[in-house]
């Protein structure tokens, strides 16, 4: 099983990072900020005007460490990877059932499910929690509308069929998602999904979050041999790594959507770290966003009974595990995708 490494996440702009013998060397304003040995990293996301030696960048190709390039919003710009790892028979296998209708199915009908299911979860918690009664009753006339698209997803033999129940169970989860959050409303509030940019408090957290979980995810697929860009429930688009955003789609409400609320509801945000763009884009300073950080890497640390295993791991290491199951059931050693459902 793979080790929980740390991903260091740089956010000081201006940063400049070097190799120095096997460690990793931060500077700013000449200036050490800090090293790190690269055997204790999984990852390196730099935010911003962020920029790296190429010594560094081939010590990180040598080591399997993800060196990722973000916006400052998060948007990913680009990633430096060494020689392609994996089995070439198992990407050949991917691709072939990416090209066949009943493996697409069955893959993205299992993901959708978790999605769904776990959505639901996150739902179910906010409404045993909530004070407000009528918030309640939204909350757990959602839940019910959710498990019954899980009964007719069940029934689902196209993959745009199943495209189509994700879409639905999509728009009632983040219809009821405001009642989830309980202060701050002022501030803090939700009236609907905005990526490209974020145009709210809310969906900055959210957006932020999900870089980083998909960060995490193509480095899990690469790991395993899979290619991160070859999609079942999203299809091939250039520079959308569709497989990392079908993993995605049943980890997000576990590992993004529960912290955005608990960074919110516990006030370890505030409306003071946000600011709004000349384009209308919402943004998080560098105080905000490394508190975010912070809590990212605490929350992968804890610990869940995975339903599948039977044993207990990180949530940090819920990608590699999905991953390594998603490989297995391509290569034929397992009868079904055992997609993850939050208990």
């Amino acid at each position: 099983m793979k080790k929980l490494l740390n991903t260091l996440y740089v956010t000081t702009q201006g940063a400049y990072l070097a190799r120095e013998g096997e460690t990793v060397l931060v500077r700013h304003e000449h200036e050490n900020l800090l090293r790190v040995p690269i055997h204790t990293l999984a990852g390196i996301a730099c935010f911003g005007q962020v920029s790296c030696s190429p010594p560094l960048m081939g010590l990180c190709a040598d080591n399997n460490v993800a060196l990722s390039f973000l916006t400052e919003h998060g948007r990913f710009l680009a990633r430096v990877q060494g020689p392609v790892n994996g089995n070439v028979l198992l990407r050949r296998e991917q691709y072939r059932k990416a090209d066949d209708e009943a493996a697409t199915t069955s893959i993205a009908a299992a993901t959708v499910m978790a999605k769904i299911a776990n959505c639901r979860t996150v739902v179910l918690r906010g409404a045993r929690e909530h004070a407000d009664q009528n918030a309640v009753q939204a909350l757990d006339a959602a839940g019910a509308r959710m498990a019954r698209i899980l009964t007719l997803l069940d029934k689902a033999t196209t993959a745009d069929a199943v495209r189509g129940f994700e879409g639905e169970a999509a728009s009632v989860y983040f219809g009821v998602f405001d009642h989830l959050i309980t202060v701050s409303k002022d501030a803090f509030f939700f009236r609907e999904r905005s990526r490209r940019p974020p145009l709210d408090n809310v969906n900055a957290l959210l957006s932020f979050l999900y870089t980083l979980l998909v960060h995490d995810i193509e480095g899990a697929l690469e790991a395993v041999g899979l290619d991160p860009a070859v999609g079942f429930l999203h299809r091939d688009r250039p520079g959308r790594p569709g497989l990392a955003l079908d993993l995605m789609e049943e980890l997000r409400p576990v590992l993004a959507d529960r912290l955005t609320l608990t960074l919110i509801n516990r006030r370890q945000v505030q409306a003071d770290g946000f600011r709004k763009g000349e384009s209308g884009a919402v943004v998080m300073d560098d105080t905000a966003r490394k508190e975010v950080l912070i809590a990212w890497q605490k929350r992968k640390q804890e610990e869940i009974q995975h339903p599948f295993l039977g044993e207990r791991i990180e949530l940090g290491l819920l990608p590699h595990v999905q991953a390594l199951l998603l490989s297995r059931y391509i290569r034929g050693d397992l009868d079904g995708y055992p997609a993850y459902f939050w208990r």
